[in-house]
């Protein structure tokens, strides 16, 4: 018996070396996980490559060490408890290659590129000119155009110059309690952020009594201003707190449904942008930790206010959003109404006037530009003309963004009497900031919400929201439940226990091989889309040698084998070339190739 048990043991060890399991933490494994802190056997003439990554990741962590570790690298894993130490090890470019992922949460192309590789992007850490003048180039084209033009500037980033090393494309999906909360009114979109008032209860009685209980891994909030982050901390939070001039359907359409606009016209040209705005939103206040109607309507001043902030990159300090809105050139209430019965839509006979009063139950008589003149009823509307730097019809999607959400004038211009200069974080308290809505000594809710609902407040267990009273009452739109409460869970595994133990109603964002336990559950629904979610590799060009060599950024590359990651998540997953894969086709694949590696390896070493 014991001779068998060897023999098996050995098998285990043959097939482990040879690649044909990939060792990784799950459920219901009984073997331990892998201890990361324990010392490593090091071939002391290997380059190290430190992969960066968080606790959530391991398992990825662990597959992209072993891939490493075969292809001939030391590998030392950082791994982080959360996000924001994983960003300080980041930001201080304690890596080689961080693990990163990015959701296309605007539905086009544009930006799945634009703040990640651009110089001076959002989110980059890369300068180089050819990428530059392909993402600016494809911008302009039209879709059909545009592939070639992205199936080049994809070989760029990844074969040509190995900026970053991709890993797969997640689906999307949710879990919800049937019991508690009606399926049919939980929406799943491929890129838009998930609606609250769209969520309602089986029993509609519970509506005023009981709270719909939500989730999320991150308790600080970056910014409750929306123009100030773009990180999974407060997208979903602001998208269901600040009304934008247009929307995102399920499937990555634009529309007005649901908007601030009731329509929205392109103007001949493509570079002209028509939006008719609603009269029945009020921004919402917080008194006594309760949502008031404030009284004052979101109009035609709000919306130019608020364009202009985020265009301008000098608006607000630390200013995260605004190469998203830098097609902007300039924004402003229509007065004439002659002007609309002048200009054609494009590709169209019709009139942009005529565009704009499509399905309307009362025509454009008058145009105001007072925002408490404004009457549906009346047919006395206000109209915006939002003009772009160049033809640019991308920018409807980056409109339907978080960071385009609608703040009110008055109220942020009466709290940011800063100089942005001279912003002092020591001193200076901006809209937004999360301590002012985090109880304690420093809890002073200023927020004016022109969205569906308004955060009360914070602490370290929940974010709690109310209903927005003045928001599209009487509508299909206005929000079936008066509060919602985010609970902040931080791993996978607790967010999926309070579900299943009713502690919490849904659980956005479910992790692939946790789809079965669902499954199993009876009491438990699952949804999945496709999703415009990418997880790669992205390696420092600040430090390091792998900033230096093209050469060992490329052996990392090659030493990457998708099929690995796709077999571990039972092909819940698809793989990806860039973070375009779900989005263009371009046709371009990465396959894993060891005698690349060497290759490249050889080089590397021979160049030091």
């Amino acid at each position: 018996m014991k001779k068998r048990n060897i023999l098996l043991l050995l098998l285990t060890f043959v097939l482990i070396l040879s690649g044909c399991t990939v060792q990784t933490k799950d459920e219901g494994q009984s073997t331990p996980a892998p201890d990361n802190n324990a010392e490593q056997p090091a071939n002391t003439t290997a380059p190290t490559i430190e992969v960066l990554g968080m606790s959530a990741n391991e398992a990825d962590l662990n597959i992209i060490r072993d891939q490493l570790t075969k292809n001939g690298f030391n590998v030392k894993l950082n791994i982080q408890p959360d996000y924001g130490s994983f960003k300080s090890q980041q930001d201080a470019g304690n890596y080689d290659v961080s693990m990163s992922s990015w959701t296309t949460v605007t539905g086009n192309p544009d930006y799945a590129v634009r703040s990640l590789f651009t110089t001076g992007g959002d989110y980059s850490i890369m300068s180089d000119e050819e990428v530059d003048q392909l993402i600016n180039q494809a911008s302009t084209q039209s879709p059909e155009d545009a592939v070639e033009t992205y199936k080049q500037l994809e070989q760029v980033l990844v074969e040509s110059k190995a900026y970053i090393a991709p890993l797969y494309i997640s689906l999307k999906s949710q879990a919800l309690n049937k019991d508690v909360l009606n399926p049919e009114s939980v929406r799943l979109s491929k890129s838009r952020s998930l609606p609250w008032e769209d969520i309602d209860f089986n029993d509609t009685s519970k509506r005023d009594q009981e709270p719909l209980i939500l989730s999320q891994t991150i308790p600080t909030l970056t910014s409750l201003d929306p123009i100030k982050g773009n990180d999974g901390s407060i997208n979903i939070i602001n998208t269901n707190m600040n009304v934008r001039l247009i929307n995102l359907t399920d499937d990555d359409k634009i529309t007005s449904e649901g908007s601030l606009s009731y329509n929205h016209s392109i103007a001949e040209g493509n570079s002209d942008y028509y939006f008719i705005l609603r009269d029945d939103i009020n921004f919402a206040k917080v008194e006594d930790k309760l949502a008031v109607d404030s009284g004052e309507r979101v109009g035609a001043d709000d919306v130019v206010f608020s364009m202009n902030r985020a265009k301008n990159k000098d608006s607000v300090p630390d200013h995260r959003t605004y190469t998203l809105h830098e097609h902007i050139q300039d924004v402003e209430v229509v007065e004439d109404l002659a002007s609309l019965d002048a200009v054609k839509v494009a590709g169209s006979d019709e009139t942009v006037r005529q565009a704009l009063e499509n399905g309307l139950d009362t025509p454009i008589a008058s145009l105001v530009t007072d925002k408490n003149q404004a009457s549906t009823k009346d047919g006395k509307y206000q109209v915006i003309k939002l003009t772009t730097t160049e033809p640019f019809p991308q920018v409807l999607n980056y409109l339907a963004h978080q960071s385009a959400g609608i703040v009110s004038k008055k109220q942020v211009e009466s709290i940011n009497t800063y100089d942005v200069a001279k912003f002092d974080v020591n001193k200076d308290i901006p809209y937004g900031d999360q301590n002012t809505v985090t109880e304690g000594d420093q809890y002073n809710n200023t927020l004016y919400a022109s969205g569906p609902y308004i955060l009360s407040y914070k602490n370290d267990y929940e974010a709690v929201f109310y209903k927005n009273p003045g928001y599209m009452t009487g509508t299909d739109h206005e929000p079936n439940i008066n509060q919602v409460k985010v609970r902040f869970i931080q791993d996978a595994d607790s967010t999926l226990a309070a579900l299943r133990s009713g502690e919490i109603h849904l659980f956005y964002s479910v992790p692939e091989t946790k789809y079965d336990v669902v499954r199993s559950d009876s009491k438990l629904e699952l949804q999945t889309v496709q999703s415009n979610a990418v997880a790669y590799l992205l390696f420092n060009t600040a430090n390091r040698d792998v900033a230096k060599s093209e050469d060992l950024r490329k052996a990392v590359l090659h030493s990457i084998n998708q099929d690995e990651f796709l077999a571990y998540y039972k092909n819940n997953k698809e793989k990806a070339y860039s973070t375009l894969s779900p989005l263009v086709n371009t046709g371009n694949e990465l396959k894993a190739d060891p005698a690349k590696v060497k290759e490249f390896l050889a080089n590397y070493q021979n160049s030091k």
